[in-house]
């Protein structure tokens, strides 16, 4: 039985690290004939990182996968399934794996060929609506989920609609050791003469541990030997965005209420063996946890497990382990309360050792050799039961493997402290050109974008420059300048419709995703202000461009019903100009097809997304439908080219193709899918993709490997080898757009996908 581990590990320190490297030995301790960790098999560790090389693993560790990194996923399933192992385990928590609640796991556990074993560390009783699909897409892809506690099982079976049978509980294991005769712990300045009250783990606020402090008076009064040792070094995600700021105010609130003496801070991360050691050196172990949605806790198995007196606010996992008398609970936040169990724990020994004898004795059962062998019996029944041919395995609609890889390189290079420079000669900003709102608009669109799929500090730190420069070109009326000279001059006194209707589909944007509060409220004042000129839109690209935005800020602000009155107001004009000219051979708008074609299309999905209005549907179909047999016929992107473009009667007219004609392709086919969840839309999407990476009329790529930019169109002599802002957000966008219909992929392949493109 040799079995791959898919999991975070030491050395990164993480709860579930400890956890899977602690199951891995207690696996192997029951095969007395392996002398490694890797005669078991495997660990495919998770990086929290870009850096294969950031932590140095142990031999164990065969395989990293950067959290973020798409393609790593996909390569680690390659990698598992051609290998020698048995089964896989996989350690599933949240925040581990990369993508919106982590859902880049899916297309892993997709591919995978070897029975999977699951194991959820948090199970949450209201997810939201991708967490629970997460959730079920694991529990449909794996022969066994195990859970630890039965207030899990609940939830799975009536939340997440998981049949009981595919459930199993196995206990949080415990370390296989017991306390030293002379416990080296009990020396140290902050135990020796004192009555210690213990809490361990990764600091962060929802700890509570200020509950405890706030406690401290009233238990000190009685006791003034105690001292409240608090173990562990601040969570790294923390200490990142906020350095020791929590530690600080814990140490300030104990200096407020006179008990500063009472304190103390271990700032380590401890092994097994010395977490034992202070484990049963304390007095009483405390969980000051501040609410109940906590499913599983190792520490407080831990403390049970070596037989510590434990006091706990009453979360789900505490309610479970603490019954029976083996420990006491007390209700959130309420520290009167907790300082009169401890104070009553500490006056009476004989409840105090009660506690730590039954909290002893249920703990051996949590022993890791013991859970080892339950993990065995559940993997060699799934070897057993596993039938891989039921498993329908197909070819992704999206192949990771040939997007390049996702980089910001040609835009930093494009964009000063003032904006996106509009224009490049080759791949080297052309400043003389100065800047355009429209680039600007894309360029935040896309950093917003870029900041949803992985938290880009960079992609966070460009926002404010777009959103600045939004802000520096709306006039005192609320309508919007377009260009902007190097030199910081205004070239025009009012912006084209398209540029207006750009701006607010950015801002809408800005408005749905809230990347920082004080930008979505900055975004949310400019988006008001330029209300009044919605009524003054003449042309149907800038009424489409805005019907965007207006539909992504409804998304947001679902109440504005004069919104969603503006949204039906100017939807209108596009589906009376399609009756007005359409025919039985000339599904479009008007006479001629120019440019931007499929932003038209788009703009009716987005709106009959948010008003259920049927026509609107039925002519966002016939165009796009209309569209995709003039541009798709060869199975490639060849969109309408700029040069004379395309009337009815008359010669569809090849070069130049544009950028944007192929990213509002991309957006269309993707919220086709997103709204008619129907796999050929992706394969639609993915096809027009390729047109960046030379699958077009001149079989040439427009994307360059070297500048990271996009070149500006495809002429009859070739590439227009100049990488301007508007073409490489184009570029960005629908790429980033691949990335995120990719994450959808366990939802696409379940229907297969052949589709006649004519």
């Amino acid at each position: 039985m040799k079995i791959a581990y898919i999991s975070t590990y030491p050395p990164r320190e993480c709860g579930i690290a400890t956890f899977n490297q602690n199951l891995m030995r207690a696996i192997n301790a029951n095969f007395p004939e392996r002398k490694t960790p890797s005669d078991g098999g495997y660990v495919v560790a998770l990086n929290d990182s870009s850096d294969l090389e950031e932590y140095e693993y142990p031999e164990e560790v065969k395989y990293v996968v950067r959290q973020n990194n798409q393609k790593d996923y996909i390569r680690a399933a390659n990698y598992i399934n051609t290998s020698t192992v048995d089964a896989c385990i996989l350690e599933h928590e949240f925040g581990i794996y990369g993508g919106e609640s982590g859902i880049y796991i899916l297309p892993l556990i997709n591919r995978l060929e070897k029975p999977l074993i699951s194991i959820l560390h948090t199970v949450l009783k209201e997810p939201s609506y991708v967490q629970r699909i997460i959730i079920r897409e694991i529990a449909e892809q794996s022969s066994k989920v195990v859970v630890m506690s039965q207030r899990a099982v609940e939830f799975l079976t009536t939340v997440y609609d998981i049949p009981e049978e595919k459930i199993q509980i196995i206990e949080h294991g415990v370390p296989d050791l017991e306390a030293p005769v002379e416990n080296p712990v009990k020396s140290l300045s902050s135990f020796k003469n004192h009555r210690v009250l213990l809490t361990f783990g990764l600091l962060s606020r929802n700890k509570g541990l200020e509950t405890v402090i706030k406690a401290l008076p009233k238990i000190v009064e009685n006791h003034p030997d105690v001292m409240y040792v608090i173990l562990g070094n601040t969570h790294p995600g923390v200490l990142k965005n906020s350095g020791e700021e929590y530690r600080e105010s814990l140490k300030s609130l104990a200096a407020q209420l006179g008990v500063s003496k009472n304190l103390a801070f271990i700032n380590k991360f401890v092994s097994e063996e010395e977490l034992i050691n202070y484990l049963t050196a304390c007095e009483v172990y405390v969980t000051p946890y501040l609410n109940e949605a906590q499913i599983t806790s190792g520490t407080l198995s831990y403390a049970v497990g070596s037989g510590a007196a434990v006091v706990s606010t009453p979360y789900w996992h505490a309610q479970e382990l603490l019954d029976h008398n083996r420990g006491r609970l007390f209700d959130f936040k309420n520290s009167e309360a907790l300082a009169e169990i401890v104070n009553e724990l500490l006056d009476n020994s004989a409840v105090l050792n009660d506690l730590k004898t039954n909290a002893y004795q249920y703990g051996l059962h949590l022993r890791y050799p013991v859970i080892g062998a339950e993990f065995i019996k559940v993997a060699q029944e799934s070897c057993m039961s596993h039938d891989f041919s039921d498993k329908i395995l197909k070819n992704s609609i999206v192949d990771p493997e040939i997007l390049p890889k996702f980089s910001l390189t040609h835009v930093l290079r494009l964009t000063d402290d003032t904006g996106i420079v509009q224009h490049a000669k080759y791949g080297i900003p052309n400043l003389k050109e100065g800047y355009c709102l429209d680039d600007n608009a894309r360029a935040l669109i896309m950093a917003l974008m870029a900041y949803q799929r992985n938290k880009s500090e960079e992609a966070f730190e460009l926002l404010p420059i777009y959103l600045s420069y939004i802000h520096y070109m709306q006039t005192d009326d609320g309508n919007f300048r377009n260009f902007l000279s190097f030199d910081r001059k205004y070239l025009d006194e009012v912006g084209s419709e398209d540029s207006f209707g750009r701006t607010v589909w950015a801002l809408g944007h800005l408005i749905g995703c809230a990347a920082s509060n004080s930008y979505r409220e900055f975004a949310l004042e400019i988006f008001q202000k330029s209300f009044p000129h919605f009524r003054n839109l003449k042309y149907l690209r800038g009424m489409a461009n805005t019907i965007i935005g207006i539909s992504l800020y409804l998304q947001a602000v679902p109440a504005d019903e004069g919104m969603m009155q503006e949204l039906v107001r100017l939807t209108q004009p596009l589906v009376d100009a399609f009756n007005s000219t359409a025919s039985d051979d000339w599904q479009w708008f008007e006479e001629g097809m120019t440019y931007d074609n499929a932003i038209l299309p788009l703009a009716l999905l987005h709106s009959c997304e948010i008003t259920g209005n049927e026509e609107v549907r039925v002519v966002a179909m016939k165009s796009m439908s209309f569209l995709d047999k003039l541009t798709l016929s060869n199975s490639y992107l060849s969109p309408v080219g700029n040069d004379g473009w395309y009337y009815r009667g008359g010669t569809f007219p090849t070069y130049d193709q544009q950028a944007i004609e192929t990213m509002a392709m991309v957006l269309m086919h993707f919220q086709a899918y997103k709204i008619f969840r129907t796999p050929e839309y992706i394969e639609k999407m993915f096809l027009s993709y390729k047109w960046f990476l030379g699958e077009n009329t001149l079989r040439a790529p427009l994307y360059d490997h070297e500048t990271k930019g996009c070149c500006d169109g495809l002429l009859p002599t070739g590439i227009n080898r100049n990488q301007g802002a508007e073409s490489t957000l184009a570029y960005l966008i629908s790429h980033l757009t691949v990335l995120k219909a990719f994450e959808l992929e366990y939802e696409y392949n379940k229907f297969g996908h052949s589709v006649q493109i004519c």
